[in-house]
């Protein structure tokens, strides 16, 4: 199974101490040691960042910064675990403190078009059915 496991963060926060530097970097080799670690991965602060809105079905692009967004992403890994809770094990191994980091499976393509298949099924019998 995969997961996503989101990192939540922005441009605001402090630079990290050389420790927690070191720390993570510890943290990141242990999960590459165990096959665990995919793709490791940040991304822009949100004032380089552009978002794409679709009005009916016309794209506009938008440039941040973006003053609303509660919720930033600052990064991300991509784990390969036995299952949810190994996942939530080794996160809990990691050297934050005061963060949120959220795990979400990643659906295999096949998964993703069988549930999304029965769903539309199920739509298509409840509109025949109207």
């Amino acid at each position: 199974m995969r997961f996503m496991v989101i990192v939540k963060g922005c441009e605001t926060e402090k630079v990290p101490s050389k420790e927690f530097m070191a720390a993570m970097g510890k943290f990141n080799e242990d999960l590459s040691k165990a096959g665990v670690l995919l793709a490791l991965e940040g991304l822009v602060p949100p004032a380089q960042a552009t978002k794409v809105k679709f009005e009916g079905r016309t794209p506009v692009a938008v440039d941040g910064p973006f003053v609303e967004a509660k919720e930033l992403i600052g990064g991300f890994w991509l784990w390969q675990c036995r299952s949810k809770q190994e996942a939530i094990e080794w996160l809990k191994r990691a050297p934050f403190e005061n963060k949120e980091v959220e795990i979400r499976e990643v659906l295999e393509p096949e998964v993703f078009r069988d549930v999304f298949t029965r769903e539309y099924q199920a739509q298509e019998k409840a509109e025949v059915r109207s």
